[in-house]
């Protein structure tokens, strides 16, 4: 799947602007506090659907990893310059931003199904985050990726978290 991906990411910078023009904004949560993720390598961008998702008065949270095995936390990011290695080498807020709820999360992923499947990229970190999320208010799943990542079915165990809802840049649909 990742050599999939790569393949698709040919195209990205086109396939995130036309998955922003087509999210659902008046679906989604009134003045989210939207969790949102760096693009990495050959991950279809979210900055075009953030920029939107600003416009519309969304606050972003980036998510950072504090230890192995551990779910994530959510804190704010205000200026992309103020961002340093969390516990896994990924660029994160720093602890003194505002750890905050996210109502809306965008998760990246190597492949999807029609079910809300989901194959990320091994760590269970988005899995944990959402069984204990989803245990403790409401929260909207979107699965942000390429069409192209589709497969009939994501193997998925009894821990696995399913997505809410998938947007390509082909379109949205809901998978709940």
């Amino acid at each position: 799947m990742r050599a999939t991906r790569a393949a698709l990411a040919a195209d990205r910078e086109s396939a995130s602007a036309h998955a922003a023009a087509l999210a659902p904004l008046d679906l989604w949560p009134r003045t989210p506090i939207v969790a949102a993720y760096l693009a990495m390598e050959t991950e279809i961008d979210p900055a075009p659907l953030l920029d939107r998702l600003r416009a519309a008065g969304a606050r972003m949270v980036l998510p950072v990893v504090i230890a192995p095995g551990e779910p994530l936390v959510f804190r704010e990011a205000v200026v992309a310059e103020a961002l340093q290695p969390d516990a896994a080498g990924l660029a994160a807020p720093p602890a003194t931003s505002p750890a905050l709820r996210p109502n809306l999360i965008l998760a990246p992923l190597l492949a999807f199904d029609r079910a809300g499947g989901r194959l990320g990229q091994g760590g269970g970190y988005y899995d944990r985050t959402l069984h204990i999320l989803r245990a403790t208010g409401p929260v909207w799943v979107v699965g942000l990726a390429f069409a192209g990542q589709e497969i009939d079915l994501v193997p998925m165990h009894a821990h696995d978290e399913r997505l809410d809802a998938i947007l390509t840049e082909r379109g949205y649909s809901v998978v709940r």
